[in-house]
């Protein structure tokens, strides 16, 4: 039962490389059955020496053993390119093969067989020639067939056999080793190709994360190359207005400034965009994503009008359990539904194939992908359940205000941090976050860089501490003073 299990929980590529080899090491070991049963029928018992009789099936048996061990070998680097056979390998199993296809004509030429003498030789010779189609080029194994039979040609009339017999037999240990070598070349041939077909998956999604990546530093680019040069160019002018002591450098630093906070919002908006996920376009990416990994997706989501926030966290839930659906277990249905119920937006995913013994609420070992699924939610006062269910299935339930209203921990969805983020604090300003969701809160109030900071000598006209004030007001410090220091 544990054995059934294990099976079941094999990728769809382990399960035909499985069949590929359990099937050739079958028509090797029916070979080598047949050939033992053929060894102990009456004729052989009776007529061949005893010491044949008893020295053949355990050469058979030999020939079995070796040859399986060569076919392991010779699968591994077939499907391998490069990967080497050891020599004394190759030559156990072909001293094996040939020892048993000896024996054979011995027991042919002492003990009236007849036509049974083609069917043992080609049941001697087969477990070699499955190792054998592997580890050569096709014309080289077709060049050592045609020696085969030419040796068998001479060999075989000696057993007592007419030229019609021969040719006979030689058409039979033919038609068998060729149908064999080329059944054992193809199922390999196309189980290699399976192989590529997976590797040229992998290569693909790992162009598309690196393209992706390419965006989005090409966006990063795009926004800090020309404004990172403006600032350094109106900051070099600034210093040699201040050294100079003319006022214009207060103008070059509000300008400055402003272009500081402009590309920190551009900034803002690239990393939203690239964070944010929305749910109708989650829903189908999932259902392609899904489909073409050979899971039967059914998607029951009926248009809801929900709020951006609500949207994109349950976005999240529908692409983080896509990917787990993915990579775990063997999940060969996966059913996603979404429904209001009392004001409360109820996202289900349901998937079979769920590997492991065992429940809970979260998959141990597996990445925090559960766990920042819940803090996206926690921002939106959502809550998410995850655990297996009957019947080797695994459910993750999201449940999420209609309404999207927040009291949580400041988690941005898709902003960034949980920070507030604004015009530059000047140092020993004291600064207070709101505890509210970063996207319903404006920054607050805080001094430009031009107005004075700690250590900095105050206005003469003004007898209590600093107070932020618009650049270029008639108490703030002069600029050449302030810049020069």
């Amino acid at each position: 039962m544990k054995s059934l299990r294990a099976l079941s929980r094999r990728s769809g590529l382990d399960k035909v490389d499985l069949y590929t080899r359990v099937t050739a090491y079958m028509l090797l070991w029916t070979s080598v059955f047949v050939l033992g049963l053929l060894l102990l029928v009456r004729q052989v018992r009776h007529e061949a020496p005893l010491p044949l009789v008893i020295v053949a099936p355990l050469l058979n048996l030999a020939n079995g053993l070796f040859c399986h061990r060569f076919l392991r070998l010779a699968m591994d680097a077939y499907l391998r390119p490069g990967t080497p056979v050891p020599t004394h390998v190759v030559r156990c199993a072909a001293t094996a093969g040939a020892a048993t296809a000896g024996a054979v004509l011995l027991e042919g030429a002492t003990a009236d067989i007849g036509d049974l003498l083609p069917s043992m030789l080609a049941a001697a010779l087969i477990p070699f020639a499955a190792g054998h189609c592997l580890v050569l080029p096709v014309r080289r194994i077709v060049l050592h067939q045609a020696l085969l039979i030419a040796l068998l040609g001479a060999l075989v009339p000696l057993t007592g056999t007419n030229a019609g017999q021969t040719l006979g037999g030689l058409g039979v240990v033919l038609f068998f080793t060729g149908w064999l070598a080329v059944t054992v070349r193809l199922s390999l041939w196309v189980l290699g190709v399976v192989f590529e077909l997976r590797a040229a998956r992998d290569v693909q999604t790992r162009l598309a994360v690196a393209e992706e990546r390419l965006r989005f530093g090409r966006d990063l680019h795009d926004i800090l190359g020309r404004n990172l040069s403006v600032i350094a160019l109106k900051s070099e002018l600034a210093v040699q207005l201040a050294r100079r002591g003319r006022p214009e450098a207060v103008d070059q630093m509000t300008e400055v400034q402003r272009i500081a906070q402009e590309s920190q919002r551009e900034v803002r908006d690239v990393v939203r965009g690239y964070r944010e996920a929305d749910l109708r376009v989650e829903l189908e990416g999932a259902r392609g994503v899904l489909g073409a990994a050979g899971i039967d997706c059914a998607v029951d989501a009926p248009a809801l009008d929900l709020p951006d926030p609500v949207r994109s966290a349950l976005g999240w839930v529908v692409r983080e359990t896509t990917t787990n659906v993915l990579r775990h277990g063997d999940a060969r249905n996966c059913a996603i539904t979404v429904r209001e119920e009392n004001g409360t937006v109820l996202l289900t995913v349901v998937n079979d194939g769920a590997d492991g013994p065992g429940t809970g609420t979260d998959l141990p070992g597996r990445g925090s992908g559960l766990a920042g699924l819940r803090e996206r939610l926690a921002a939106v006062d959502g809550t998410l359940e995850a655990g297996r269910g009957d019947g080797g299935t695994f459910r993750v339930t999201a449940r999420v205000p209609a309404t999207g209203t927040s009291t949580g921990s400041g988690t941005a969805m898709g902003t960034g941090s949980g920070t507030a983020t604004g015009a530059p604090v000047s140092p020993g300003t004291p600064v207070t976050v709101p505890v509210t969701p970063v996207r319903a809160v404006a920054p607050a109030p805080e001094p430009p860089l031009s107005g004075p900071t700690p250590g900095k000598v105050p206005a003469p006209t003004a007898p209590e501490p600093p107070t932020p004030e618009s650049p270029g007001s008639p108490s703030a410090p002069p600029p050449a003073k302030a810049v020069g220091r």
